[in-house]
């Protein structure tokens, strides 16, 4: 897996090291574009064992690491389709984007996530499957999905409880504010906070740091510091399909999608 280049991400790996890019404008939405290309690299990634040590996930977009999944294609299913078979189509998506984000959960590598600017919903979600989190200072953190009815889907419930505690998911979810990089790195979310711009410059010198080591023993830690909560994953999607079927969702996405704002996911 040498490299990639594709519409939404690309990736590299050079001296043990994969950089998985994102560059999916406008900010990284993640729908089904984004969703085959990650399929993608968790099975070359699955075909590395002892070639890597570490994994950088970043954005080269301005806008921020990610604005969370693609909104305007789920307001598509849920007009395009009847309701069960647009249920349907949303857990079979949302299925598909567990099996990448467990796999990344899981991976026998130090993953790391280089994040700036904003980093919504999905977004949020796809940093928290990472070991480390190293944001620049202007990074902001949110699940902005209450605002349409919903919870988030692509696993971020259960494992900010692993990593946080249930104080945390419940102000993030049921208030719908976002934090800054100070907050988050209070709370014991980031590894690091650096200047603005330096994310991905501190994260390829962590990945280096972590090449200098037998990785048999940061996969051992890894097995035993960080479990993946399954049981509470699938709880998630059916909780995710349930509120979908409500008229607040529909009306919710509507406005989105009908919305003149540059930027109608910040807060």
């Amino acid at each position: 897996m040498q490299q990639f280049r594709g519409s939404a991400l690309s990736w590299t790996l050079r001296d043990g090291v994969i950089e998985l890019a994102l560059h999916r404008e406008p900010c990284n939405e993640i729908g089904s574009l984004t969703l085959d290309e990650l399929e993608k690299f968790v099975s070359a990634l699955e075909k590395t064992a002892g070639q890597v040590h570490a994994v950088i996930i970043y954005s080269s977009l301005s806008c921020g690491f990610s604005a969370g999944d693609d909104l305007g294609e789920l307001y598509e299913r849920s007009q395009e389709m009847g309701r069960g078979e647009a249920v349907k189509s949303v857990r079979e998506f949302l299925e598909r984007i567990h099996r990448v984000m467990n796999t990344i959960d899981a991976a026998e590598v130090t993953t790391i996530a280089a994040v700036h600017g904003v980093t919504f919903g999905g977004g949020f979600e796809l940093a928290l499957v990472c070991d480390l989190i190293i944001a620049d200072k202007m990074a902001r953190f949110c699940f902005p999905e209450l605002r349409l009815g919903l919870i988030p889907g692509f696993g971020g419930i259960p494992r900010l409880k692993r990593d946080l505690g249930n104080a945390v998911v419940r102000d993030l979810l049921l208030t719908g504010r976002s934090f800054n990089a100070a907050k988050a790195q209070a709370l014991g979310l980031l590894s690091q906070v650096v200047g603005e711009g330096q994310a991905l410059r501190v994260a390829r010198a962590t990945a280096a740091q972590i090449g200098k080591f037998d990785p048999r023993t940061a996969v051992a830690a890894k097995r035993f510091i960080k479990p993946i909560p399954y049981e509470e994953l699938k709880r998630e999607i059916d909780i995710f399909c349930e509120l979908f079927t409500e008229p607040a969702v529909e009306a919710g996405l509507r406005k989105f999608v009908e919305s003149k704002d540059a930027q109608p996911y910040l807060p």
